[in-house]
């Protein structure tokens, strides 16, 4: 790396070899890796890519694997298909009656949901003219918050500068929701704030997507690493997280 940056490199890319042909213990060699790479990159602007041979090429902590794999069981939505299922069946007995169509005890929520909304909607000009805070304006709002400095948060973020600039410069701009949760985990948001740093990008996170779901668990346990989300993401063949 700092080979690199002698040659005015503006990205490099290196294998994991020494857990592959030379039988380094797996889990250490890529903690030694990350950790190595964040170290240099704290003074350094460089775009660097590890590449591993495949997932045999690295091993993660089993007991980090066991909280998501469980966290996932519970919160990830296909896992519960047949019980959701057995909930709108009861949902439907509860609004129908064979005999009558809907049901007495049920009817003033059934109406309540068809009817007509009362009272004029918004003009559009008010809507559009009272739009909340833009994503760009509320992250750089929540950086000075922090007390951070741009350089920490779009590293933090495993993002590069040339992008983080453009969110900057361009009030307007809207990233993409990899980038919008990988700056939500650079600034340590708990969950809600998250959620509101999301929404003014147009995102959300949903329990209807594993990836969603897997940087949810890291959020609410308060693991803030990208390095170390970005493993297990990596593990369930999802994408990850920055650059």
């Amino acid at each position: 790396m700092k080979r690199a940056v002698e040659n005015k490199c503006e990205s490099i890319a290196f294998p994991l070899i020494s857990s592959g042909i030379y039988g380094y213990p797996k889990d250490e060699a890529l903690q030694v890796a990350t950790s190595t790479i964040q170290d240099f990159l704290a003074d350094h602007d460089l775009d660097v890519t590890l590449v591993v041979f495949d997932k045999s090429a690295f091993t993660i902590s089993c007991e980090l694997l066991g909280a998501v794999e469980s966290y996932i069981d519970e919160h990830y939505v296909d896992t519960h298909q047949i019980r959701r299922r057995q909930l709108l069946d009861v949902e439907r007995e509860a609004l129908y009656e064979a005999d009558e169509g809907i049901s007495k005890y049920n009817k003033p929520i059934f109406e309540e949901m068809i009817a007509p909304s009362v009272g004029a909607s918004a003009p559009l000009d008010d809507l559009v003219g009272n739009l909340d805070e833009p994503f760009s304006q509320m992250l750089l709002r929540l950086i000075d918050v922090k007390e951070l400095k741009d350089v920490e948060v779009y590293k933090r973020a495993n993002l590069d500068r040339k992008l983080f600039s453009k969110i900057r410069s361009n009030k307007g701009y809207t990233p993409s929701k990899r980038t919008a949760i990988a700056l939500a985990v650079a600034l340590e948001l708990s969950l809600n704030e998250t959620d509101d740093l999301l929404e003014r990008a147009g995102y959300a996170l949903s329990h209807a997507a594993k990836f969603d779901v897997i940087v949810e668990y890291f959020i609410t346990n308060g693991k803030y690493d990208v390095f170390e989300i970005n493993e297990v993401p990596f593990e369930y063949d999802q994408p990850l997280l920055g650059g």
